[in-house]
């Protein structure tokens, strides 16, 4: 079933870059362009349903306190926070596009940890790289996140994207989706970590103050949100997007470099400001956390929406 048109996103960001074989549904460095029109479709494929678990291996050295920004976050796409707007709310909007399927919304859990601290691939990774690694998660009913340190390069990271996600071949065992986000602190951070770093590219405002203090991870928590919205709603290459398959736009993507009402380019918009730490937020997870989490397309509303 095609959802309606949206005639008028502005000010979203993206890079005209085709991604190869599993991976696609790429989130972009920063460019700037105006007026893009969305018209999500559904292309009658398979979505996550039931208990999926949500699997995190760490490729690369991440502190424990960093691995706990990025954990606390998954927990709570499903957990509700003390108060509004919350990550839950956010994560919301995506149960939407499952009115226009025959599936049920998955319920997504924190699953295992898996860290390798020594690099056992190298610091230069490919594709079939993060492949490999993602496979050492759940093999099916799954969704694996290879998140990789910031001295580790990975092919097309920081030049056409700052995360993707994809899946396995199908096996015996079924199928996972996966996820590969890149601490972008020491590479990029103007294109992969904005708004908390000043842009590389574009109008200079002042970056804003990074809600969990390490610009790299809250950075990661942006890309991660874009490719859990994408991966939920288009995981296997042929659920919900726009344009071809093999560089979609999906629905955290089709509205990239908006945060809050009154966004536009080189400003993410009106945040909500923490009075303790000044720290700019838009939604608040567990254990107090606090997070800036991507617009996402609305297919009720034909609109990028924001918590605030």
């Amino acid at each position: 079933m095609a959802l309606s048109t949206q005639k008028n996103i502005l000010f979203t960001f993206i890079v005209c870059t085709f991604l190869v074989n599993s991976s696609y549904g790429a989130r972009k460095p920063t460019a700037l362009v105006n007026d893009v029109p969305v018209s999500m479709r559904y292309h009658k494929g398979a979505l996550l349903t039931g208990r999926i678990s949500v699997n995190f291996i760490w490729y690369g050295k991440f502190t424990p306190s960093q691995r706990a920004i990025l954990a606390d976050f998954v927990s709570s796409l499903t957990n509700s926070a003390k108060s509004e707007p919350s990550v839950a709310s956010w994560f919301k909007t995506t149960e939407k596009y499952y009115s226009h399927s025959k599936a049920r919304f998955p319920s997504l859990v924190v699953g295992e940890h898996i860290l390798d601290e020594s690099y056992s691939l190298g610091k230069s990774l490919t594709d079939a790289h993060i492949l490999k690694i993602a496979s050492r998660g759940a093999p099916s009913n799954a969704v694996n996140v290879v998140l990789t340190s910031d001295d580790v390069a990975v092919e097309g990271f920081c030049m056409s994207r700052c995360g993707y996600h994809g899946f396995s071949p199908r096996s015996k065992l079924g199928r996972f989706a996966y996820i590969w986000v890149g601490n972008s602190a020491t590479q990029c951070p103007g294109q992969c970590a904005w708004p908390f770093h000043q842009p590389m590219y574009g109008p200079q405002n002042p970056p804003l103050v990074a809600p969990n203090g390490d610009v790299g991870l809250d950075g990661m928590v942006i890309n991660l949100a874009s490719m859990i919205a994408g991966t939920v709603t288009n995981p296997f290459k042929s659920g919900f997007y726009q344009g071809p398959k093999e560089a979609p736009l999906e629905a955290a993507t089709a509205c990239t470099g908006m945060y809050a009402k009154g966004a536009y380019p080189g400003y993410a918009g009106d945040l909500l400001v923490d009075p303790t730490t000044s720290a700019s937020y838009n939604a608040n997870g567990v254990n107090g956390r606090k997070y800036v989490v991507p617009a996402i397309f609305d297919p009720a509303t034909s609109s990028c929406t924001t918590l605030v």
